[in-house]
């Protein structure tokens, strides 16, 4: 599992007339979430468009658990569960504080520059196996050796 914390800062022009963040103000945050993992990663959107790869959304959610209102610090995580493969998806939650205010997730598609699906550049793929690799476990003791400094 990958993970990132963005914080942002709810903006005036993001409420609705109910002082509230109006709904679809929430898919920005995680796109700056999404994208500032990826590029944690290694991964960054620009060099991948530069490369003629394109990452378009296939799927998206949000469940709105709390309201966040104008001048709200909120700290957007977003989560990489599994090495992506022709499609990646990434879970968000957004907090205010420790309180939960919504949750969501993401599906994308690797393309090509004409939107056909591929398989993510070589340099990607290496650094999402990197990534996701699994330690390996220590190797048996024989009877009597110790791993600890003599």
């Amino acid at each position: 599992m990958i993970q990132t914390r963005v914080q942002v800062t709810v903006r005036y022009a993001e409420t609705d007339m109910m002082g509230i963040v109006y709904h679809a103000n929430y898919l920005p945050w995680f796109e700056v979430a999404r994208t500032t993992l990826l590029k944690e990663m290694g991964v960054p959107y620009k060099k991948l468009e530069e490369e003629g790869f394109r990452l378009p959304v296939l799927e998206i959610a949000a469940k709105f658990l709390r309201p966040a209102v104008y001048d709200d610090t909120l700290e957007v995580t977003a989560t990489l569960r599994e090495r992506p493969l022709l499609r990646i998806r990434i879970d968000y939650e957004v907090r205010r504080g420790p309180e939960l205010l919504a949750t969501g997730n993401s599906l994308h598609a690797f393309v090509d520059r004409e939107g056909r699906p591929v398989r993510p550049p070589p340099w990607a793929v290496a650094l999402f196996d990197r990534a996701f690799a699994r330690p390996q476990p220590a190797p048996p003791q024989k009877a009597g050796s110790s791993s600890s400094p003599k």
